[in-house]
């Protein structure tokens, strides 16, 4: 099969600008997701939507993964099992458990076939704009012969060692991403509450030591309370602090920040903004005012 052909399962936020990035770059798509508006809006992008995982693993040798977590990989690799050929490569850029990674790719390997978990940092927005990195655990030469892909959506990728070993990286880099952002929000907060004003509480941030990326992307939207569309969803992040409690306890290492900012995205979830942009973890703080 041609090798410009690749294979898209999970057209949500990413996986929406992995189309755009990969048709850009002149390769065929053929994409499926479970919802039908989903499948529609990868044709209006320039893809080829098919009915079913299966399908997309009967036209393509190289197949990416954007899908929400490591049990629905699992379960659309389940789906695929009769239709992948020996040589295949699954290049999975979910969000998921480093020991659910280790455990298909190993499935995976005893049929023949290649995966990589290949993680994304970085939003949807920053996909579209080619400014995210990947971080790739696997096989390296199967990683290497990915760099075609890589290359359409990353401005630099990494291959960190074995299958997993994306996949705990990227848990690492959520974890300081994450509380960046909780941070910004708690000085937003603050400085609302000293009566300061945040357009300029947010330049003198972004002009200092205290600089970190998020402002860019976040500090306005916290600013307007502004979390429609959203980039990145708040409860997927939630996901992300719930998986990186989970290996820090595998691993026996403390995180107090982790698990206090995990109550308060829980505490923004309940409250009905766990589809908004993750900006909204600033909802928190205004919770934090009301009850003190």
């Amino acid at each position: 099969m041609s090798n410009t052909t690749v294979g898209l399962i999970g057209l949500g936020l990413v996986g929406s600008a992995l189309v755009e990035r990969f048709t850009a770059a002149g390769f065929t798509v053929v994409g499926f997701d479970i919802a039908s508006e989903r499948r529609s809006s990868c044709a209006k992008l320039g893809g080829c939507p098919v009915d079913s995982p299966a399908a997309v693993a009967a036209e393509c040798d190289r197949i990416v993964f954007s899908l929400p977590t490591s049990d629905v990989v699992a379960a659309v690799v389940e789906q695929m099992a009769n239709s992948l050929r020996p040589g295949s490569t699954i290049v999975d850029t979910t969000t998921g458990s480093p020991d659910a990674a280790e455990r298909v790719g190993s499935q995976l390997a005893a049929r023949g076939l290649q995966y990589l978990d290949a993680t994304i940092v970085g939003s949807s927005e920053q996909v579209r704009q080619r400014d995210v990195i990947v971080l790739v655990g696997g096989d390296r030469s199967t990683a290497e012969a990915c760099r075609d892909l890589f290359a359409c959506v990353a401005k630099q990728w990494f291959h960190l060692g074995p299958t997993g070993s994306g996949a705990r990286m990227k848990l690492v880099v959520n974890l300081v991403l994450g509380l960046n952002r909780a941070a910004l929000a708690e000085g937003l907060a603050f400085a609302r509450a000293c009566g300061l004003d945040l357009a300029e509480t947010l330049r003198v941030l972004q002009a200092g030591a205290a600089y970190s990326r998020c402002m860019d992307s976040k500090g306005i939207r916290m600013i307007e309370q502004s979390f429609t569309p959203p980039q990145a969803r708040l409860s997927q992040h939630l996901k992300d602090v719930r998986l990186i409690l989970a290996e820090a306890s595998r691993v026996g290492q403390q995180l107090p920040l982790s698990a206090i900012h995990r109550e308060l995205l829980a505490q923004v979830e309940s409250a009905g903004w766990g589809e908004a942009d993750n900006a909204a973890i600033i909802k928190s703080m205004d919770s934090q005012r009301r009850s003190g």
